[in-house]
Formats: C-alpha cells, sequence, structure tokens
C-alpha cells in the first residue's frame, strides 16, 4: 500500500496509514505515523496450526481488528479508504467511507476447497462493497478473473535514483519463509548476494532500485513478484505458504515471462545460473491514484456544480465502528465452514470432548477481548474526541454480554457434536456445520441488536 500512497502524495492528496504487521517498519521509514489494529494471522493459525487455534485466536482477533478499524475511520473521516485488508473493507462499508480495494488472491489461484471458499467469500464482499476493485496480476487475463474487477499492472513502491554498487542477487524471503541457505550456496558459487534477512542488512525505504540493479531476484511472496515485473528484473519464485505455491502455479500455467518457479534449493540455483528473460510491466500504482482522485474530485463530470461546496484538498486513507458487530454472523460462519470441512480422522481422535468444552470460554472471551479492543483503537487514535472513547467502552462493554450467550449456544452445539462422533466423519462433519451455524446465527443477533442501538458521535479536529 506505500506504493499507492506515494502515488496519491504525488497527484496532491493527503494520507493516512493504518494496517500494522509485518510492513510496519517499511512504514515508518517512509515517513508515515501508522494505526496498528489487532493482528490477525490466519496463515499461522490455520496452515501452520488447526481448526482450534482458528476459532480460538484468528476470529476473536478479526474482530478486534473491524472495532478498531471502524473506531479509527469514525475518528479520521477520510474521503476514501483503499486497502487490501478484508477488515478495513468490512469497517469501512460500516462507516459509509468510499471503498477502493487491492486484491490478487482470486479463488480461482487455490486448489483447496478451504482455501478457494475462503478467498470466493472475501472476493465477493469486497466485490460488492468496494467502488472500484483493483486486480493487479502479472498473467493474462484467463476466466478465472472476477467480471467486475479491473485489471491493473503489478503495484510497486518506487525508490530515488539507481543503487551505486548493485548486487547479482537480490533475495527477499517473506514473512513466513527462509531462504537464507539459498543464499548462502549462491555466495558459494560465487555470486554476490543481498540477503534482506541478513543481520547486516539496514531496511530501506524502497527495495525497487536495489531490484532494478540485480541480475536476478529470488523470493517467494507476490510483493517481491510484483517489484521484480516493474523493475523489469528475472525472478525466481520459490513458494512457501499456500498462497504462494498457488501463485507459483499460475505463474508456470501462463508460462509468464521474467519468472521461473523452483520448489527445491537446487533448482533456484539452476535458475539463477539460467535467468529468464526480463519481465516488462507498467507500475500499476499511478493507475490506482489517478483513478481514486479524478473519482474523488468529480465523481459525476456531468452533475451541476454545487455553488456552496466547499473545495478541499482529497484525503485518503489506506489501510492494509462499533457497527462492525454485525460483521460478526459473517466470520461465524467462515469459521464455522473451516471448522465443518476440515474435520478428518486424524483431527478427531483425543481431545474432542475437551476442545468441545473449552469452545465456549473461548466464546465468552470475545466479549473480553472486543472491551480490549475498544480501549485499543481509543488509544492508538492521535486525534479523537473524549465522547467517543467514552462510547466505544459502552458498547464494547454490552458486546461481552451479547458474547457469552453466543458461547453458550456454541457450547450446547459443540457438546452435540461430540455425542456424533462414533457416528463416524461424516456425520461428525454435518454436525459440526449446524451447530456452528446455528451459533453464528445468535452471535449475528446479538450484532444487530447493538448495532441497531449503537450512534458513535463525530469526532472533530481530526484534519491536519
Amino acid at each position: 500500500m506505500l506504493a499507492v500512497a506515494d502515488a496519491v502524495e504525488r497527484r496532491g492528496g493527503r494520507v493516512r496509514m493504518a494496517g500494522g504487521g509485518a510492513g510496519t517498519q517499511f512504514v515508518a521509514l517512509n515517513g508515515y505515523d501508522e494505526f496498528e489494529p489487532t493482528d490477525v494471522d490466519f496463515i499461522d493459525t490455520f496452515q501452520g496450526g488447526s481448526t482450534w487455534e482458528t476459532l480460538s485466536r484468528s476470529l476473536p482477533a478479526s474482530l478486534s481488528r473491524i472495532v478498531e478499524y471502524q473506531a479509527w475511520l469514525t475518528a479520521t473521516e477520510p474521503d476514501a479508504l483503499v486497502t487490501d485488508d478484508m477488515f478495513a473493507a468490512m469497517a469501512a462499508s460500516r462507516c459509509d467511507v468510499p471503498l477502493y480495494v487491492l486484491k490478487h488472491d482470486m479463488p480461482s489461484l487455490y486448489r483447496d476447497r478451504i482455501e478457494r471458499a475462503g478467498a470466493g467469500f472475501h472476493t465477493r464482499f469486497q466485490l460488492s462493497a468496494a467502488r472500484e476493485f483493483f486486480y493487479p496480476v502479472v498473467w493474462p487475463e484467463s476466466g478465472g478473473d472476477p467480471e467486475a474487477a479491473t485489471r491493473i499492472p503489478p503495484v510497486a513502491l518506487d525508490g530515488d535514483g539507481a543503487v551505486d554498487d548493485p548486487p547479482d542477487v537480490v533475495v527477499v524471503p517473506s514473512h513466513y519463509s527462509s531462504l537464507s541457505t539459498i543464499a548462502d550456496h549462491l555466495r558459494r558459487q560465487g555470486y554476490d548476494v543481498l540477503d534482506v534477512a541478513d543481520d547486516e542488512w539496514d531496511p530501506v525505504p524502497s527495495l525497487l532500485p536495489y531490484v532494478r540493479g540485480a541480475d536476478a531476484v529470488v523470493c517467494s511472496g507476490y510483493s517481491t513478484i510484483m517489484d521484480a515485473a516493474v523493475a523489469g528484473t528475472p525472478c525466481v519464485v520459490h513458494p512457501a505458504t499456500d498462497e504462494q505455491r498457488a501463485v507459483a502455479d499460475w505463474l508456470e500455467r501462463f508460462d509468464v515471462d521474467g519468472f521461473a518457479v523452483a520448489d527445491r534449493p537446487i533448482d533456484v540455483l539452476d535458475a539463477v545460473a539460467d535467468p529468464p528473460t526480463a519481465p516488462e510491466f507498467e507500475n500499476g500504482a499511478d493507475v490506482i491514484a489517478k483513478r481514486v482522485l479524478t473519482d474523488l474530485r468529480d465523481p459525476d463530470p456531468y452533475a451541476e456544480a454545487d455553488d456552496d461546496a466547499a473545495s478541499t484538498a482529497d484525503q485518503v486513507t489506506t489501510a492494509t465502528g462499533l457497527r462492525s458487530l454485525v460483521a460478526v454472523p459473517t466470520l461465524a460462519a467462515v469459521a464455522a465452514t473451516t471448522a465443518a470441512t476440515t474435520v478428518a480422522p486424524a483431527r478427531i481422535g483425543r481431545g474432542v470432548g475437551e476442545r468441545a468444552a473449552r469452545l465456549a470460554g473461548v466464546a465468552r472471551g470475545v466479549g473480553g477481548r472486543l472491551g480490549s479492543a475498544g480501549a485499543r483503537a481509543v488509544a492508538g487514535l492521535r486525534h479523537g474526541s473524549s465522547a467517543a472513547s467514552r462510547r466505544v467502552r459502552q458498547v464494547a462493554s454490552e458486546s461481552s454480554h451479547g458474547a457469552a450467550a453466543a458461547g453458550r449456544t456454541v457450547a450446547d452445539a459443540a457438546t452435540e457434536t461430540c455425542s456424533s462422533v462414533s457416528g463416524g466423519v461424516r456425520s461428525l462433519g454435518s454436525r459440526v456445520r449446524d451447530g456452528l451455524d446455528a451459533a453464528a446465527g445468535a452471535v449475528g443477533s446479538t450484532g444487530r441488536g447493538l448495532a441497531a442501538r449503537i450512534s458513535v458521535p463525530s469526532v472533530t479536529g481530526v484534519r491536519q
């Protein structure tokens, strides 16, 4: 999102940043003071953990993140939100903030039915909620492209000038991968290697000048794939996570110029020795900035001018309200689908009864997490009002009672599920779905009831 923020500012817009996570240090290096809501990590809890960890950790964290985003949007009152964060998109839809989405991982990328279902859910939601849905890709058009999405070139944050002594190879691991062993092998083969994971390496505002000056780049994640595409540098992709493997599959399926997929370390070394042809792409960040600012400044070019309208600089918020509690049934439905369809004999075994009993405690704990979320959201705002702060705490407190009631429903459903274990894996999956769907409905009723009673006071004195 830094690339979009830079492009917006170059065209006269003002930017606020939010999101947190692994890229926080780069946000600070580029001069932004970022709002950081609760971190959510589905990759760690689902792909590297279990269904139980997804329900007990990621679901409550998701609710907290939406609550904190909405409080932040209510206080800052941006003219638009540009985001690749589904939770920020949910919050924007509850605050009536114009939404622009940036997303590349379409459902068609995935072969696993759970991941395809999850990607399908948040793609459909964001397509319906956004004014425009930007799809930054390096592969050609296909039947897997969403019909309403706007295809744009890859998005990358450019830097100032060229590097004086560029390396032969730039190695860029993702948050979930390590490429240090590969970097060591490349050095032993005589290459001058820049491994951004080395302790000696000091992060820079933009890596693109280093990538542009190198003969090849080795990476795992899609962000660096887009950097290499914009830089025109041959790229060797060594995937680690399911999403990265899905992207690698599409690069191979369409035989995209400029990219080679290497599943094994030895394959990486061979690809660097004989790299693919250099890719050629424009930077999609400029496309997004132009579209968003044009839309905000003149949403209807044929409408009559409003003489009383104040002319102000556009303020765009980028992000990687308490009415967001109505998003609870949506999140609960996703969690229910995950739990029901990932049950397998290897995951049943011992501890089913114990986990079912613990499920109630987790659901009751959602209320407490929401209370903490309200406090963190208010504390994270640099400007705001005491009235909004009191309202956030009040609504978070009310939500804890509803969450506890939903917890009892979840416990009843989970207990009933345990009794069906002897009926077989198929019967168990069906009962988990039915039970958790009922729980989702109970939580959703709580959220909607609270939403009808909530009116967060407007916050003044926020714009700089």
